[in-house]
């Protein structure tokens, strides 16, 4: 993911300069500069030349060190416990098994993810590229030379999506990319196809070790960085291990050796990560969250444990690390008392977390109510152990606790304009209507959605005659055709 400052509204084009020896160089450029003609490597003096009212600002390397170190923290907490800065302008995440957990309706877990990063980044007020590809030099380069501001690189397409990328996406020093480009190399496609000994006799091994990284041929670690105030436990191994057994007991070691700092400093842990440094310089990590925070171990060690068969030892584990990048004060608390004599509320949150572990967080949440008669806009998905402000459910007026979205369209027999059905059809089974209780009128919200403006529902509650009780609504009134076409669903059931 490359990242960079986005532009202000300012009319001045701006740029960064700092001095090389004797010179004033031109080390960063805006938008609106870039478009001017200016460029990085460019000496100030000749900016200014060509832009007598350019906005100059001291370059401070140590300060954007310090940011992009911040960002990739954060994309820590929130993405992935796999995330490193790339110097000068990126940061590295390795997503692997963190992507559904980003899914959406109408994008996968790689689109969502990387749509929320630009997103997000946006709204901060930086600008962002962002790709996704089978390793870390791919993604580099395709965030960079991509065509698209998001690019995905299908599985087994590496090779593939390179090609026609220039050589400069090889992260590379820019008189190597010049010496390349006078050979006639402008594609790393073209590097690829010639022979690699006298590249390496020319260029070094650096060239050959760039282009293998972005290629897969070489494997490129990526070290995560280390937040310093968050709490954490390390295990180094004097010979790696693979098996289940000792993984398992090292993540209960590591899982009270955590519990322990998080009790010394008053906290409880929202989220682990557990990374595995792998004797091939490859890491692998797991990530697990509770529904509220917690430092019980037993009940820590038995969610990680559950999803240590995902990891692939390789050819051994050398070091673990285990820390809580999400975490919360958790103060001690009563739980039990012979003086109390009111019943202790049951405490969900371990069978929350179980659940969550198993299905994931989004399957596990409970409804809260929401201020709106339309049925399907009166609830709204909240945590499972959340509290939920706003309306309450009426009380008035009953409703089926199954509702269908979108709600099924079915075939009724009934008079108009308000009488109750005598008969439907649903899936082609037909149901004869034994007891009916409405109707009951909601209105459109004109507010709301412009096309509501006279939109009416009429509700009704019916008994087939083998008890089964059904929430059947018409759309209109039965006398004017802008309140509806009149056609009838199936909008929920009860019991």
């Amino acid at each position: 993911m490359q990242t960079k400052n986005a532009p202000e509204a300012d009319p001045c084009p701006m740029l960064t300069a700092a001095r090389l020896g004797a010179r004033r160089m031109v080390m960063a450029v805006d938008a609106q500069a870039q478009s001017l003609g200016l460029h990085p490597g460019m000496a100030v003096a000749q900016a200014q030349a060509m832009l007598p009212d350019l906005r100059i600002e001291q370059d401070d390397p140590a300060g954007d060190a310090a940011g992009l170190n911040r960002l990739a923290g954060w994309c820590l907490r929130h993405i992935s416990p796999l995330a490193a800065a790339s110097p000068p302008d990126g940061v590295f995440i390795d997503v692997t098994g963190c992507t559904h957990l980003f899914a959406t309706g109408t994008d996968d877990g790689e689109a969502a993810l990387l749509g929320l990063l630009v997103r997000r980044l946006a709204q901060a007020g930086i600008a962002a590229r962002a790709a996704v590809a089978d390793t870390p030099g791919a993604a580099h380069a395709l965030a960079r030379r991509g065509k698209t501001q998001i690019t995905i690189a299908p599985p087994g397409t590496t090779r593939d999506v390179l090609r026609p990328l220039p050589v400069s996406a090889l992260r590379l020093p820019d008189d190597t990319v010049q010496a390349l480009r006078r050979l006639g190399f402008d594609t790393l496609g073209q590097m690829m196809a010639a022979p690699r000994a006298p590249l390496a006799k020319r260029f070094g091994a650096g060239v050959l070790r760039r282009l293998d990284q972005a290629t897969g041929d070489a494997a490129e670690p990526i070290e995560p960085v280390l937040l310093p105030e968050m709490p954490r436990s390390r295990l180094g191994f004097l010979e790696p291990i693979s098996t289940p057994d000792d993984l398992a007991r090292a993540t209960t070691m590591l899982c009270e050796r955590l519990c322990e700092k998080l009790l010394a400093r008053g906290l409880g842990a929202s989220r682990l990560d557990l990374v595995f440094a792998r004797v091939d310089g490859a890491s692998q990590s797991i990530r697990i969250g509770t529904a509220a925070p917690t430092r019980q171990a037993a009940h820590l060690i038995r969610l990680l444990t559950q999803k240590l068969e995902t990891i692939d030892p390789g050819f051994g584990i050398e070091s673990m690390i285990l820390s809580a990048s999400l975490s919360g004060p958790l103060g001690a608390r009563q739980i039990l008392t012979d003086l109390c004599t009111d019943a202790a509320m049951p405490d969900l949150s371990g069978l929350v977390d179980i659940l969550a572990n198993r299905l994931g967080p989004a399957k596990i949440f409970r409804l809260a109510p929401v201020e709106s008669d339309v049925p399907e806009r009166a609830l709204r998905r909240v945590p499972a152990l959340g509290q939920a402000e706003g309306a309450n459910w009426p009380d008035r007026l009953p409703r089926p606790p199954r509702l269908y979205t979108p709600p099924y369209r079915i075939d009724v027999m009934a008079l108009l304009p308000d009488h109750a059905p005598a008969q439907f059809t649903w899936r082609r089974r037909p149901y004869r209507v034994r007891r009916a209780d409405g109707p009951e009128r909601i209105f459109g919200e004109w507010w709301k959605h412009e096309g509501e403006r006279w939109a009416i529902r009429d509700y009704f509650q019916v008994e087939d005659e083998r008890g089964q009780r059904f929430w059947l609504f018409r759309r209109g009134d039965g006398q004017d055709a802008e309140t509806g076409d009149l056609q009838w669903f199936l909008h929920g059931m009860f019991g």
